[in-house]
């Protein structure tokens, strides 16, 4: 399948899809091995290729304020645009993993044919390396089910053409803040701060948001880094849930798990800049919404329990900032 967002330039293809651009020789792949040139074209090689299917609660993306409680078909190939040696799904982002090809009548037919099912959720691999596959998708879910939602959890590495484009058709993203310097992400990641930051100024306002940072020990675990994610987001919006996930050793990365005592200050600190802030990853941790005026108990969690009066809190009368 031909990939969309390239040019010819100099006997090779430039991609322009992520801020990597990358230059790409005849035969050869970009960094994230999913878009080859071939005879002075650019293709993607995962057009329909599916690697991981599941019926998730939303709260697993994590999305906490948009229609909590409900069940989305999360859907993932291979392919990354970043080399995270922490990497949870390094299996399908760092490999071509086992896959079945699926086309998008088959994605409109999984929409329909599981019950209670609020709509699809791209995920697990990074969604935009399988951005034709997810346009040429979303455009017909629209068409077809317009009262089903759809879901990216992206780490936000892509330029901005290609994000306007399908934003209109994306109601909701959590997006990866990784850290906040490019050393992190120049080391660690391969890539750069400032476009994923970008990235969350384009979709505020236009797309329900929520971020995600997995605090690792010993690299962004410091609260001055937590507090400048905090102070960043608030700048956009004091109400977008930050999710403050625990990181355990995986692929490449053998840190120890991030204290959770580190994490609990890391949460107070975030609070001093942000209405909602949620940690991830800790048994038995209270991930309730509360009401950041009278801290009045606004959606309950572990019983899937809308405690507000159509939207608003009932003790201040607060509009809480949740999609049901």
């Amino acid at each position: 399948m031909k990939a969309s967002f390239f040019k010819a330039e100099a006997n090779k293809i430039r991609c322009e899809l992520c801020p990597h651009e990358c230059l790409i020789g005849e035969g050869k792949t970009g960094l994230c091995h999913v878009r080859q040139n071939s005879s002075h074209n650019l293709l993607t090689l995962n057009y329909g290729f599916l690697t991981s299917m599941a019926l998730d609660k939303i709260e697993k993306k994590p999305l906490y304020h948009f229609k909590p409680g409900g069940k989305i078909l999360s859907l993932g190939t291979f392919g990354c645009n970043m080399k995270c040696t922490f990497c949870q799904n390094y299996q399908i982002s760092q490999n071509k993993a086992r896959y079945q090809k699926i086309s998008v009548t088959d994605v409109l037919n999984y929409i329909d044919m599981i019950p209670d099912n609020i709509g699809i959720a791209f995920t697990y691999n990074e969604p935009f390396m399988w951005y034709e596959f997810i346009y040429d998708s979303v455009k017909q879910i629209k068409k077809q089910f317009p009262n089903k939602v759809i879901v990216l959890v992206t780490n936000g590495y892509i330029n901005e053409a290609p994000l306007l484009k399908i934003l209109p058709y994306i109601d909701a993203f959590n997006i990866d803040l990784k850290a906040f310097t490019n050393h992190f992400y120049k080391n660690i990641c391969k890539a750069s701060l400032e476009p994923v930051l970008h990235t969350i100024k384009l979709v505020n306002g236009k797309s329900h948001l929520e971020v995600t940072t997995l605090m690792i020990t010993s690299e962004n675990d410091e609260l001055a880094e937590i507090e400048n994610i905090a102070l960043f987001i608030s700048k956009l919006n004091k109400n977008i849930p930050l999710h403050l996930s625990r990181y355990f050793p995986s692929y490449k990365m053998k840190h120890q798990a991030t204290d959770i005592k580190q994490m609990l200050r890391a949460k107070a600190e975030a609070e001093k800049h942000l209405n909602y802030v949620y940690l991830g990853n800790i048994a038995s941790t209270d991930n309730n919404t509360y009401c950041p005026e009278c801290h009045n108990l606004v959606y309950n969690r572990e019983n899937d329990l809308d405690n507000t009066n159509q939207g608003k809190c009932k003790k201040c009368g607060l509009k809480i900032p949740i999609i049901f």
